[in-house]
């Protein structure tokens, strides 16, 4: 019975060689990506799957890619990075974060392009904490008159 569990292959990871690759780390909410960038035909790896793998939602999908679609290189770097922490959406973030800082290293003359975007500054909101005596951060008990 053993042997028939262990013979099924488990979850594939690629790796690929990133070499002369330049590095940053991008942050957003509780999550943090580290990502690599290298010269490339354009393959996309996070946590060792393929993106579309590990993000279903198409527009998050989207989203990652929005970097690289302002500066016009698309097809022209390969993306590795490992994220953890948060949710998917946060993941996301901090992915996008990481990957225009990491363009910025590799072309400084793209900096204006996508700090006009926003993209290579941390978004630096976060959960509003509980209160007390509210059910919420801000949402209160229904207040009965009688």
């Amino acid at each position: 019975m053993e042997a028939q569990l262990n013979s099924q292959p488990a979850e594939k990871k690629e790796k690929l060689d990133f070499k002369d690759s330049k590095y940053a780390t991008g942050r957003r909410k509780k999550s943090i990506a580290r990502v690599w960038l290298k010269k490339g035909p354009g393959n996309f790896l996070i946590n060792g799957q393929k993106m579309n793998d590990y993000f279903k939602k198409m527009n998050l999908q989207i989203a990652i890619l929005r970097p690289l679609s302002i500066a016009n290189r698309e097809k022209e770097y390969d993306v590795r990075c490992s994220v953890k922490g948060g949710g998917l959406t946060g993941q996301a973030g901090a992915i996008i974060h990481g990957l225009s800082r990491a363009i910025v290293e590799f072309e400084p003359e793209l900096k204006p392009v996508l700090k006009k975007e926003k993209l290579t500054t941390r978004d630096s909101r976060s959960v509003e904490r509980k209160k007390y005596g509210h059910r919420k951060a801000r949402r209160s008990f229904q207040f009965s008159k009688r």
